[in-house]
């Protein structure tokens, strides 16, 4: 930002000036943005130190600078407000006209995010959220301390397409023991969330055109990835038992995959039946078709135990098995998984090889001993029972306070439950005036491709503690009662 002209006829301090007021009064500098030292910025423009010097003495007498003890040199924070800019850079330039400004018709596909103010609340009931406080953190940071002082030239560099093969030996041991699910480490592929994983697959499964499967209602981004490969999504209504496969057939039997969530269906929570997974497995393998299966939440059952993976009853590989480390470590991680059928493990790192050379390497290696020594399996069993807790207190207080109002869905298995209204209210606005209120009301409607069969709200309480359910209940009332 600061440049000097040796050859100009202005003295160098004076450069230095003004290119530092010019910066402050458009804006393309903040109040509280620290400036390098004297001596850096002699060393970056390669000029002597005096000329520098006296520009900032300029500047701190005239109120633009201010010295902070600890800090450094800062913009001033008590400019008066005519000399400085909210705008951006550049934004007093005059306005040319540019020209055409083409973009790809599919990204006009979705919608745009500010459109859904249950994701920007951060209240009670938000989707996703875990119990972030009761995280082993002490252990986390050990383990992190520990890779840390272990850092080679060989952690620093691009890392393995499929991902680090110590955490894929582990998850494979893992998911063979705890999911049901048929793997070796070399048909894992650790990738950046199941959305990431369901976007490779997409990528290597479908062509445009194919006509995928779809649960009515159904997880939205798993709609847009399809949508945006140029697949016709096919809406497969579910009920008590899950997806209804016999309809799938009748609607299109010859869909080139369905994509499930077998285990906690999202968004209403049901479990597939074993009839029902069996008859999945049956079309596929007759069809010719793929089967992805998202099991994002599959570790949190309070009614039974957990439930064996889909994948497990595929005998003839045309299950793609995806996990994440979202719901059972917490999201900003962006690491999942992804369980491939051997013959397409080839296809899947050549597209992984064009989106993004492979995963980060370092946390990889750290939840691989997190998993190894106990600690994984240690925090699964203390949040499966105190989720069940806030489960129990959620349903309790939801059954006392709406019984009538509303049908409580899904509330065996996961870190959501679902309640289904019994009036016509209009969920999309109800959840606008309760994301004012700090509550984050997920709406139900928008997970239907065709007409909504009914209105109502996906309560998560992973991130909700036990002392805000009875008041953040009674809110919902509040919103369902007040016209």
């Amino acid at each position: 930002m600061i440049a000097v002209n040796r050859k100009a006829p202005k003295a160098l301090h004076r450069q230095i000036y003004d290119a530092y007021r010019a910066a402050i009064v458009d804006g393309s500098l903040r109040a509280g943005q620290r400036v390098p030292s004297t001596r850096a910025l002699a060393s970056e423009i390669r000029v002597s130190r005096f000329p520098v010097l006296n520009a900032y003495a300029q500047l701190l007498a005239e109120g633009y600078f201010e010295s902070r003890v600890g800090a450094g040199t800062v913009i001033s924070n008590s400019l008066p407000d005519h000399l400085t800019s909210s705008a951006p850079a550049g934004a007093t330039q005059p306005v040319t006209r540019s020209g055409p400004r083409p973009f790809a018709r599919r990204s006009s596909i979705l919608p745009r995010v500010d459109r859904f103010p249950w994701l920007q609340s951060w209240g009670a009931f938000r989707v996703g959220q875990v119990a972030f406080d009761q995280f082993p953190f002490r252990v986390w940071s050990s383990l992190v301390a520990r890779h840390c002082r272990n850092l080679d030239v060989q952690s620093s560099h691009y890392g393995n397409l499929m991902g680090s093969q110590v955490l894929r030996e582990t998850l494979s041991d893992y998911l063979r023991t705890a999911r049901s699910v048929r793997c070796d480490a070399e048909q894992v592929m650790i990738v950046g969330g199941s959305q990431h994983a369901l976007e490779i697959s997409a990528r290597v499964l479908l062509d445009p055109g194919n006509r995928v499967w779809v649960e009515e209602p159904c997880y939205g981004l798993a709609r847009d990835v399809f949508a945006l490969t140029g697949c016709h999504p096919v809406p497969v209504p579910v009920d008590s038992e899950g997806l209804d496969v016999a309809t799938g057939i009748k609607q299109c039997r010859k869909a080139r995959a369905a994509f499930v969530t077998p285990s906690h269906q999202f968004p209403l929570g049901v479990t597939m039946s074993a009839s029902r997974r069996l008859q999945l497995v049956d079309w596929a393998q007759s069809s010719g078709s793929w089967i992805i299966e998202d099991d994002y939440d599959s570790e949190y059952r309070y009614e039974s135990l957990p439930m064996a993976s889909l994948q497990g009853l595929d005998a003839n590989s045309r299950v793609i098995y995806i996990g994440t480390f979202s719901k059972v470590l917490f999201p900003s991680l962006r690491l999942g998984y992804a369980v491939i059928p051997a013959d397409l493990v080839d296809r899947f790192r050549a597209i992984r090889r064009v989106m993004d050379l492979g995963p980060a390497t370092f946390y990889q290696e750290v939840i691989a001993d997190f998993i190894r020594e106990g600690h994984f399996a240690r925090h699964i069993r203390r949040m499966r029972v105190l989720y069940g807790e806030l489960r129990s207190a959620l349903v309790e207080n939801l059954t006392k306070e709406l019984g009538s109002v509303v049908e409580i869905v899904g509330d065996e298995a996961g870190m959501h439950v679902t309640v289904k209204l019994n009036s016509g209210d209009d969920d999309l606005a109800i959840s606008g005036r309760a994301a004012r209120q700090h509550l984050s009301l997920w709406p139900l409607s928008p997970s239907y491709m065709g007409e909504a069969s009914r209105q109502g709200f996906i309560l998560g309480f992973g991130g909700t503690t036990m002392a805000e359910i009875p008041n953040a209940v009674r809110k919902l009332r509040s919103l369902l009662t007040t016209k």
